[in-house]
């Protein structure tokens, strides 16, 4: 059993942004003891070099084995070049200690842009390192800011991945097992042939629709299925879905 731990669209640095709230959720966190933490970019509001900091000081708290994916807001301000100097890598590889699992994290910003694009050269590289994954057996998630499928309740479309066609292509072709993002701040899940995709609702930020509250993702995944629970940070846990693992090799 491998357990990841999501959580997105933090806001560090806005008016709206809630620290009380994100060091709960970092705290609730730490308590399940999550195998991966993945954050699915937005960390900053503005992608201002102090912002960063004080991000990276939130981040630092978190006990397990991470990986951070930009978000349009973090390629603000020249935020794109700050993030490689605070947090590293734009895209990266990240494996559990059994090996038995890869995330493949993305970068799916734009300098100063709200929409999200790939890129040929980037996809390429993902096909790669899928196929690698295949290969040696390993669970296949794929991390990013931008969400590949419309998400439902969130207005008109706009900020989908330019490239977003052809992406999920790939995304189809290498059967990757899990596509997760955030972006909306709508927490929502798709099932499209073996491949899942689910977007996280917004961890710190007061922009929240409806009567949505602050909230982060944990997937179960276990040899013979996958659960999918939404964790409010200040309310309940509840299951989003289960369903039959049939990506794995046997």
């Amino acid at each position: 059993m491998v357990l990841i731990a999501q959580i997105s669209d933090l806001h560090v640095g806005a008016f709206n942004f809630r620290e009380e709230v994100l060091l709960e959720a970092i705290n609730k966190i730490n308590n399940l003891n999550p195998d991966l933490v993945i954050v699915t970019g937005d960390i900053t509001n503005n992608g201002y070099y102090l912002e960063y900091l004080k991000a990276a000081e939130y981040l630092e708290l978190i006990e397990n084995p991470m990986m951070v994916v930009p978000g349009n807001h973090d390629a603000r301000h020249v935020g794109n070049e700050t993030f490689e100097e605070v947090l590293k890598h734009r895209r990266s590889t990240l494996t559990n200690d059994k090996n038995s699992l890869m995330v493949i994290g993305l970068d799916s910003s734009e300098p100063d842009l709200d929409y999200g694009k790939i890129g040929r050269a980037q996809q390429v590289w993902m096909e790669k390192k899928l196929e690698e994954a295949y290969k040696n057996n390993q669970y296949k998630v794929i991390a990013l800011h931008h969400h590949i499928i419309p998400v439902p309740k969130t207005g008109r479309e706009r900020n989908v991945l330019a490239d977003a066609g052809d992406v999920l292509f790939s995304l189809i072709k290498g059967k990757a097992d899990l596509v997760i993002s955030g972006h909306k701040h709508v927490p929502h899940y798709w099932h499209l042939e073996n491949t899942t995709f689910v977007t996280a609702g917004t961890v710190s930020s007061l922009k929240l629709r409806g009567k949505d509250i602050n909230s982060f993702n944990t997937y179960n995944i276990q040899e013979d299925a996958i659960e999918i629970y939404l964790n409010e940070v200040q309310g309940k846990r509840r299951l989003m879905a289960k369903y039959e693992n049939k990506c794995l090799q046997k």
